[in-house]
């Protein structure tokens, strides 16, 4: 009987394939369905296909209406209703005999039509608290574990309002179509094929599925080893086939039976393609399992309810997974889980089974079997024929509320939280879903009502009345509560109950009957008649036999069920206490192993600005000191012979200060030099003075340290390198002494002691400054707080305060003189009564008191004695000479020789000493008859008291010029006037009165604020456009990401981070691009001809650019930390997270694992270009400081070169759209095609070679340039241009000031050696380089380029200061006024006041040259230049007074400057802006605005700018300021 069943079988199958081969021959052609499912439907195509929505049996139920679910205190907590319902013993056996396999095929079957299980996006979770104690979950009571939980899948369009609440989609067809044997694709299936013969690829064996290729399959971690991975895991049409070894088992069965029918499809038809094989054994598998699901499996499920016949093909029909049938109606079967799983042999031997430690066990343990990739138990497919031949003969659980702890304490869950409960997440799942109540069901199933939890299971009632009350506790004894699943369980007994029969029922029939390509549809062109007769006879006990190694008497016939009688019965019903136990949870955090190096990482990253600034250093460095070497190289070597007698040492100057390198000699007139190791002197002591020398030795460390104790004087510490070096430095010492009868005293002492002992330069200065205080304190009768007030000092520091006395070069020092200087030595010598060679306190005293406090005559007489050395009473004229010589040479040499005795002859004559051969006092006082009021205030300028005095006055009250406006003295009225002239020029230097502008404090500041925004709204306006802009685009990005971009899961993960970090970006984006703008040169010089000029402020082009570059790097700096806070998030979340933030770049297949932090930063290209970005920024920005940019331009301008890199990494960087797509090259495009256009025209011109007409090396270190004016330059007076030396590098370009004029053939500058390349073309253009290259080195030029100078002519009045070498514009201008008003050019400019502060007028003489001869050309008195020396005292010092009387006299007498040798006085010290604007306030009221220009040092533009401010709160014209710094 047994063998005619095989024999029947196998014939079975045979025709069905004979059949369908024939068939296929014919010229009927039929329609290969789509993967996918779609067009399946001819009424609704989409209808079944992937992704498609579940379809409602009853209306959603949400906690809003639209998409919130019900949660706890609604409904009950998931994990203790779990705990309630399923618990239970396990072992009870099934009434009907169901067997395993009938369960584990049932899985198969959900996997074919249904799938919701995989997370949705955004990531939302649902996570569900374990009651506190839990023994499983929470054995310690912490009361705060959660079982993890995320929602599913769902339509984004749904979920909007009550009227469209959130609806599920299905990531599978509906369709029994072979989708968990071929995949939901084209794609999957082509990654299963083999393309050869219609097969699907085998892996190690030929009748086993490959492994590990990690295409799509779902590849959970194991929850018992923590293994996770595509690797080992077969690769099937079932995402979710490895979810454990026995639905993998079903599946690899199917994978058999295609590869069975392709095979025997190729016997009879070799001639058959690939594709025409495998689709033809793929609908006869399809067919074959659509016969065994609905007409062998279903009813067996059921309990023997069937579907109705088969009507044929209804293509309105919904076939839809509805969610009660996915989330509740087909969960049932997990009561029906056993804890073990049975592996026998045809011969029915039931195998033992190794398990994790090695131990073994009767079965295989269902919970430490999920997502097994090291299968010890299932390796072959004879094993796999074991485990099927198994779970034929082993009878499942009954079907019942009870579910194996297997399921209910140790199911699968993630790597966080290893275990799960599948009875709490099915639970969750339906109010997930939003699945009505069991009742509600019931009533739209019309199925009888129940009104109470007795009237659910009239049988368990009686057995179990105490759970349905327990259950009732938890709904509140409503039984409208009862949730559908929890309800399904308990009416089911044996089978499932009314409710979930119906449910099923209703949606196999729908699938079946709105399915086009199903089986028994005649119409669709796939099977005839006898095709389909044959398929409606191949049970899956056939399949089994053909595809495994069981004879047909192996196995039952029916393999869902076991009945007495049938083959190989099973041991004994299982329970978990027979076998090997469950794993605990684990718990894993993602971030274990990656603190340390994620961290080192970070510190890398922020010492990237450390190790450019390390470079910037050493390149600094090496500029400076080759720049030194090539300074040495230029000077004259002509230093004197070095004395013999030299001992090398090192100085000790204080403790906290490192040792200087010295070299000591002692000559023969007994002087101790002390200089440094290039020669030059540091100290000179004469110890021929000093009536003993006192030695002091130290006797341990090495006895390396000296002290030699100087008497008033600080003493002098040396470190010799050995013992015997110094002894040598003591012997030098001796011979000096013993002629003249010195006593040397040397004495031993610990190291640490002679340190003590030694009076550093720093202490002796102190008391210097403390003896000057106290000094000026009795004059001046300063607060004691204010003059070093000793008495809260020890008696002995005070004692050698008082005691002190001052050498020559101290007092110098402190009058802040040369040592050598005549003055001091006159000085000092009427001073020094006693002709000790230093200032007692007392004689110190003295001669302050009448410097500080004496009349007119008591200071003039104390001149006159000064000089008079004899102490005759009379001055000879060598005498006079040579007082006027000590006041002269104050200018600290801006007079030549000959310019000194021409002032000093012109003294003389203005005063009538030309026939006198002695001059008397009365005679001196004479000569100052004139400067009494001068000399009435004259002080000395003491070093640290000069802000002491309380009568001390203004810098505007003590400057030369300014004069009350009563006052009769002619003199200050004629400082702007041309003496060839009889014009009589307003009095600009008055005193203005400020009483007019006196108002109410809150007047002066709306006032204040009125005129701040008159004098800066340009430069508001674009700041606030640009930074508006800014803003605006960081705040969209921040809004769209905190509040809109729902859909991209970002509120579940790194908020703060991703809100940042792209709000950052999206302004970073508009920032560096529109940058750009700023350094357009030519534009902006066009720009300055237009009305353009009038709203946009060009001037602060390039401090804008800085505005923008230092925005720009911080919020870099804040864009890589929110990246930092992102990455370490992204590290810690679960893959399913970010495939939601990254679908592009990730896709969830269940291995949760995310990717380290380390993949982030170095294999993704984000990642790489934003770390390159950074290294790159911080070499820009650290050059671009001002420190080094001073330092080494050229490294400033190689690296600024980088922004090509910038531009590029950053396109590159924002175009991998991890999270957005590109946006940078939006912002990018419209910036860049304009600056690339102003770098056409720049390279247009740079590469046209100048030739040089003339080079002139000028004082100063100046280098005057004249070379050809290029054919079509145009420029204006006060731009500027670039220029590069072929001889020192084409690529490197230094801006220059012209200071030709626009009327000149020739172009000219006038470049200062400060700097290596600047004296580098220096030295190029001596005569010895210049007949070693036979003719001048060439130029490139680039420019000319604009700058706020040029508009000078804008103005009315236009006041142009120059500080240095920043007069360079102005000498441009200077000349083009002239030149203008010569030919009486139409210009608006009708004033310009030049105002010219340097150190020393000899510093730029060339200059002196141009004002000369505008002075000789303006003939209509429109300039008016003054001269600040700055390299003297102010004022109203005592010496600075005899200075102001030589150069009166000598203007007196020549009507030019004795310094300048201009007819523009020349004033000493500092230019007071305030009164010299508020001046011009008064001497031009009828104009409105009135242009500054100031080119120099940033002291001097910003004295100047905050003295525009000040008179811009007044009511009167207001000035604007453009400057430039150099």
């Amino acid at each position: 009987m047994d063998l005619r069943k095989r024999v029947w079988s196998i014939c079975a199958m045979v025709g069905l394939v004979l059949i369908v081969s024939e068939h296929s021959q014919s010229e009927t052609t039929w329609e290969v369905p789509r993967f996918d499912g779609w067009y399946n439907s001819l009424g609704y195509p989409r209808r079944g296909a992937v992704g498609s929505h579940l379809t409602r049996l009853v209306p959603a139920h949400y906690w809003d209406g639209v998409y919130q679910p019900l949660r706890e205190p609604l409904l009950p907590n998931p994990r203790r209703l779990s705990r309630l319902l399923s618990r239970g013993p396990s072992g009870l056996p099934s009434t009907r005999n169901q067997t395993v396999l009938s369960l584990f095929f049932g899985y198969h079957v959900a996997f074919e039509i249904l799938d919701s299980r995989t997370p949705g996006c955004p990531p939302e979770f649902m996570n569900i608290p374990v009651p506190k104690g839990d023994p499983i979950f929470d054995p310690t009571a912490t009361g705060k574990v959660l079982l993890p939980f995320q929602r599913g899948p769902w339509d984004k369009e749904s979920g909007q309002s009550p009227s469209n609440p959130r609806t599920q989609v299905n990531l599978v067809t509906a369709w029994i179509d072979g989708s968990s044997i071929y995949g939901p694709s084209t794609s999957w299936s082509d990654s299963l094929r083999s393309f050869s013969r219609g097969l699907l690829s085998s892996g190690f064996e030929w009748n086993m599925p490959q492994e590990g290729i990690g295409h799509s399959m779902w590849s959970a971690a194991d929850p018992a080893t923590g293994e996770n991975g595509p690797q080992g895991l077969y690769e099937l049409g079932n995402a979710w086939a490895n979810e454990n070894m026995f639905t993998a088992a079903e599946g690899i069965i199917w994978f058999r039976y295609h590869n069975y029918v392709a095979s025997k499809l190729h016997e009879e038809h070799p001639e058959w393609s690939d594709e025409k094989l495998f689709q033809n054994a793929r609908k006869t598998v399809v067919a074959t399992f659509q016969n065994i699901v609905l007409y062998e499996w279903l009813p067996v499920y059921l309990g023997y309810k069937k579907l109705p016949p088969y009507p044929g093909y209804q293509k309105f029909v919904d076939p839809g997974i509805s969610p009660e049938f996915q989330a509740a109606a087909m969960r049932l079967g997990i009561t029906m889980a056993p804890p073990g799983v049975y592996m026998r042999n045809r011969t029915c031997h039931f195998r033992e089974v190794i398990n994790i430690d090695g131990s073994s066990s009767p079965a295989l343990r269902l919970c430490n079997s999920f997502w097994k990739r090291q299968r010890i138990n299932v390796k072959t497919g004879q094993d796999v024929d074991d485990l099927i031949m198994g779970m034929t003969s082993q009878i499942a659980e009954k079907v019942d509320n009870v579910v194996v702890e297997d399921l209910t304490d140790y199911m699968y869950g993630p790597l966080r939280f290893t275990r799960s409960d599948l009875v709490a997440m099915t639970i969750q799942r339906g109010r997930d879903f939003g699945l009505r109540s069991y009742t509600e069901i019931r009533e739209a199933l019309d199925l009888p009502p129940v009104k109470s939890f007795e009237d659910i299971n009239s049988e368990l009632n009686h057995t179990n009345p105490q759970l349905l009350q327990d259950i009732a506790e938890l709904y509140d004894r409503d039984v409208s509560k009862l949730e559908l699943f929890p309800g399904g369980l308990l009416e089911s007994l044996d089978r499932p109950g009314r409710v979930f029969s119906t449910i099923i029922l209703d949606q196999f029939e729908r699938i079946r009957n709105g399915d086009r390509f199903w089986f028994e549809n005649k119409q669709n062109g796939l099977f005839t008649e006898e095709e389909i007769n044959t398929i409606r006879n191949v049970t899956f006990h056939d399949v089994l036999i053909a595809v495994t190694s069981a004879e047909a008497t192996d196995i039952q016939n029916n393999v869902f069920f076991w009945k007495d009688g049938d083959p190989c019965p099973q041991p004994t019903q299982l329970n978990a206490s027979m076998l090997h136990p469950c794993t605990n949870a684990t718990k894993l955090n993602y971030f274990d192993g990656s603190k340390a190096g994620f961290g080192i990482f970070i510190i890398v990253l922020f010492l990237f600005p450390v190790v450019s600034f390390l470079v910037a250093c050493m390149v600094a460095y090496l500029r400076k000191y080759r720049y030194k070497k090539f300074q040495r190289r230029r000077k004259a070597a002509g230093r004197a012979e070095e004395p013999a007698a030299e001992i090398t040492a090192y100085e000790w100057q204080g403790h906290k200060k490192p040792l200087h390198p010295v070299s000591v000699v002692i000559d023969e007139k007994r002087r101790l030099e002390v200089l440094d190791r290039s020669g030059s002197p540091l100290r000179s002591l004469n110890l021929g003075n000093q009536g003993n020398l006192d030695v002091l030795l130290s006797n341990d460390c090495h006895h390396k340290a000296l002290l030699l104790k100087v008497p008033k004087e600080y003493d002098l510490v040396l470190f010799f390198d050995d013992e015997s070096k110094r002894t040598a430095f003591v012997k030098h010492l001796r011979p000096g002494v013993t002629d003249i009868g010195q006593e040397i005293k040397v004495k031993e002492m610990r190291e640490k002691e002679l340190l003590k002992e030694a009076l550093t330069k720093e202490q002796r200065a102190q008391i210097v400054e403390t003896f000057i205080r106290h000094a000026f304190s009795q004059v001046l009768e300063i607060e004691k707080r204010d003059a070093g007030d000793m008495s809260g000092v020890s008696h002995k520091k005070a004692r050698k305060v008082l005691q002190c006395e001052l050498t020559a070069s101290e007092f110098a020092d402190a009058l802040g003189l040369k040592s050598d200087s005549l003055f001091v030595d006159s000085m000092f010598t009427l001073a020094d009564k006693d002709g000790n060679g230093y200032l007692s306190f007392q004689e110190f005293l003295d001669v302050m008191v009448i410097f500080m406090k004496g009349s007119p005559e008591e200071k003039s007489k104390l001149m006159f004695s000064m000089n008079n050395i004899d102490g005759t009473g009379f001055l000879s004229k060598e005498e006079f000479a040579r007082m006027l010589r000590s006041f002269i040479e104050i200018s600290n040499g801006s007079l030549s020789k000959s310019q000194a005795e021409d002032g000093i002859k012109a003294m003389m004559q203005a005063a009538g000493f030309d026939y006198k051969e002695k001059i008397t006092w009365e005679d001196f006082h004479f000569l100052l008859r004139d400067h009494e009021n001068e000399l009435q205030f004259a002080q000395l300028n003491v070093k640290g008291v000069e802000k002491q005095g309380k009568k001390r006055l203004s810098r505007d009250q003590r400057v030369s010029f300014i004069l009350p406006a009563n006052s009769d003295n002619t003199e200050g009225q004629k400082i702007r006037r041309r003496k060839k002239l009889a014009v009589n020029t307003p009095n600009v230097y008055v005193k203005p009165k400020r009483e007019q502008y006196i108002r109410n404090p809150v007047q002066q500041k709306i006032q204040q604020f009125k005129r701040f925004i008159e004098n800066y709204r340009r430069h508001i306006v674009c700041f606030t456009v640009v930074y508006g802009i800014t803003a605006g685009v960081a705040l969209e990005r921040c809004y769209y990401y905190g509040l809109q971009a729902i859909a991209t899961g970002i509120p579940e993960t790194s908020v703060v981070g991703i809100i940042v970090s792209r709000g950052s970006a999206a302004s970073i984006s508009f920032l560096f691009p529109y940058m750009l703008l700023t350094v357009c040169r030519n534009l902006i010089t066009l720009c300055r001809e237009t009305f353009l000029n009038r709203y946009i402020p060009f001037d602060a082009a390039i401090d804008f650019h800085r505005f923008m570059a230092m925005t720009a790097i911080i919020l870099t700096v804040v864009h890589s930390l929110g990246h930092v806070v992102n990455i370490y998030i992204f590290s810690i979340s679960d893959l399913s997270i970010l495939s939601c933030l990254f679908p592009k770049v990730l896709a969830n297949n269940g291995s949760e694992l995310p990717f380290k932090w380390y993949w982030w930063f170095f294999e993704t290209v984000p990642g790489m270009t934003g770390v390159l970005l950074l290294f790159v920024f911080a070499f820009m920005y650290v050059f671009a400081s001002h420190y080094f940019r001073r330092i080494s331009f050229r490294g400033f301008w190689l690296t600024h070169y980088l922004y090509v890199v910038v531009y590029i990494l950053t396109v590159i960087h924002g175009s991998f759209a991890l999270l957005q797509s590109p946006r940078f090259y939006i912002y990018l495009i419209p910036p860049a095609l304009l600056f690339l256009l102003d770098k056409l025209i720049s390279l247009s011109r740079k590469k046209v070679e100048i030739p040089v007409v003339r080079a002139e090396l000028l004082p100063s270190d100046v280098t005057h340039l004249e070379f050809k004016r290029p054919q079509g330059f145009v420029y204006r007076s006060g731009q500027w241009v670039r220029i590069a030396c072929l001889v020192l590098g084409t690529d490197e370009y230094h801006p220059f000031t012209l200071t030709s004029a626009p009327h000149e053939e020739t172009l000219s500058l006038h470049i200062r050696a400060v700097g290596p390349w600047t004296s580098q073309l220096r030295e190029l253009y001596t005569e010895e380089n210049l007949l070693e290259f036979g003719s001048y080195p060439k130029l490139y030029l680039d420019g000319p380029f604009g700058e706020g100078h040029q508009e000078w002519i804008d103005y009315e009045v236009s006041v142009l200061v120059g500080g240095g070498i920043g007069v360079t514009p102005f000498a441009s201008i200077l000349k083009d006024l002239v030149f203008k008003s010569s030919i009486r050019s139409k210009i608006q400019c009708k004033k310009v006041y030049f105002i010219w502060v340097t150190r020393t007028q000899r510093q730029f003489e060339w200059l002196s040259d141009i004002i000369r001869e505008v002075e000789e050309l303006d003939t209509q008195e429109l300039v008016s230049v003054h001269t600040y020396i700055t390299q003297v005292a102010e004022k109203f010092d005592l010496r600075t007074t005899m200075l102001y009387v030589c150069e009166r006299h000598f203007q007196k007498v020549w009507n030019r400057s004795l310094f300048t040798g201009l007819r523009s006085v020349t004033h000493f010290g500092r230019p007071p802006f305030v009164s010299f604007f508020s001046s011009l306030q008064e001497v031009h009221p009828e104009v409105g605005k009135i242009g500054v220009f100031s080119c120099g040092p940033p002291g001097l533009t910003k004295n100047v700018e905050k003295a525009c401010q000040q008179m811009n709160k007044r009511d009167q014209a207001h000035f604007i300021h453009h400057y430039e710094n150099f």
